[in-house]
């Protein structure tokens, strides 16, 4: 059973930030080459060294409020079709191996996307936590961020 589901980066974003050059903020983008393990956002695994990435501000809200954030996010810099398992938590291990792990902030918002909950959780123990915060009414999806350097990890939402 698909129970979450991971939203992928806006296509525009990916565009813009691939061909033009340019973040969500209008600034030039970064170009660099991986010294591996860095969070690729665009499909929910590390780095490997010597891929090409692009370091880019990257906006996941679109309602104006206290809470809207940017945050850094990696992203592959070519654009080759790679497969994505959007409806399993990319976790990895309590030892630091995978996209999301060891540990991680966790942020469930509303409609108005407002938080209504936060948590800085271990890669064990997230899972019940999204189930039980995406179990509500009022949680419209949860947002994922790295917690030492905040880059924008993933959105999750009910399947």
């Amino acid at each position: 059973m698909k129970s979450i589901e991971i939203l992928p980066i806006r296509p525009a974003f990916l565009q813009r930030a691939r061909k033009v050059g340019l973040d969500d903020q209008g600034q030039p983008v970064r170009r660099l080459q991986a010294a591996g393990g860095e969070p690729c956002r665009d499909v929910l695994r590390p780095a490997r060294s010597g891929e090409g990435l692009i370091l880019a501000s990257y906006c996941p809200f679109d309602h104006h409020g206290p809470y809207r954030e940017y945050g850094p996010i990696f992203i592959r810099a070519d654009s080759a079709i790679e497969p994505v398992d959007r409806h399993r938590l990319p976790l990895g291990s309590s030892e630091g191996e995978g996209y999301l792990a060891p540990s991680f902030a966790l942020r469930a918002y509303n409609r108005n996307q407002d938080i209504v909950q936060a948590r800085l959780v271990s890669a064990e123990s997230a899972l019940p936590i999204i189930h039980a915060w995406l179990g509500r009414t009022e949680v419209e999806h949860v947002d994922a961020r790295f917690a030492a350097f905040g880059c924008f990890a993933c959105r999750i939402i009910r399947a």
